[in-house]
């Protein structure tokens, strides 16, 4: 593990906002085509209210159109153990010495949203279920890329357990460190989709997402939520972290 670093200065909350919106904007603009940026053409950056509007609407396009061309059953690609990224590197939205403490002893995976089955899930109870252990490369939206070994539960598996519907859109996340995500159900569905309960040969260090969290190989990092301590099923978009403030709510790769 990585040596702790000092707390960085805190931002006034007038300062969190104006750089919350600063980030979100730069990113949509980022992700817009040639064409669309001539959509821009006659608009005025500095008004935020239309250029915001078109982009959000083209980040909702950008979903529908990788939604389209996704695959349930196309597998992202594998790798050796030999080819694993050692030391594995820490991404979190906060600094390595914020990652949440969590009472594994007490701990349940609460269950709700459109699912017959409702009980919290024990560590033990998910351990007996069906496992399935890839190696696959995690590609984060900052530019790195990482190759590890998840171990876990399929989600598929694990839906089918508690009854969900499948025919409906979404499967949200909540976390214990506040953040949030969801999946596309065809994404949730595909067979590399994991509850993880291991990295490498061992439970999930909490650098990792401790003790439960997302293995989503067909998706950016950022979709690959981790201390997950809750898990619904919904037909309406339960919405993100990241994504609220603009990232692609797909984000297939």
């Amino acid at each position: 593990m990585s040596e702790r670093k000092k707390a960085p200065p805190k931002l006034e909350p007038a300062q969190q906002t104006q750089v919350v919106n600063l980030q979100r904007r730069l990113l949509l603009r980022s992700g817009l085509s040639l064409g669309a940026l001539a959509m821009l053409g006659g608009c005025n950056l500095q008004d935020g209210d239309q250029v915001d509007k078109l982009l959000w609407s083209m980040s909702r396009w950008n979903d529908r159109v990788q939604a389209w061309l996704f695959s349930g059953q196309r597998l992202a690609q594998t790798y050796t153990a030999t080819q694993i990224t050692d030391p594995f590197p820490f991404n979190a939205f906060y600094a390595e010495y914020n990652v949440p403490e969590i009472d594994l002893d007490g701990y349940r995976l609460e269950v709700s949203g459109l699912v017959e089955r409702k009980q919290p899930w024990t560590l033990q109870a998910l351990r007996q279920l069906p496992q399935r252990s890839d190696i696959t490369r995690l590609i984060c939206i900052e530019g790195w890329s990482a190759i590890g070994q998840w171990g876990g539960v399929p989600l598929r598996t694990f839906l089918e357990r508690i009854g969900a519907d499948t025919t409906a859109k979404y499967v949200g996340f909540k976390c214990a460190d506040r953040y949030y995500s969801y999946l596309d159900m065809p994404t949730a569905l595909h067979p590399q989709t994991l509850l993880a309960l291991d990295f490498g040969q061992v439970a999930l260090p909490p650098d990792y997402g401790y003790p439960l969290r997302v293995r989503v190989p067909t998706k950016l990092g950022f979709k690959n939520p981790k201390h997950i301590v809750e898990l619904f099923v919904s037909n309406q978009n339960p919405g993100g972290y990241w994504e609220d403030q603009g990232y692609n709510g797909f984000s297939g790769i």
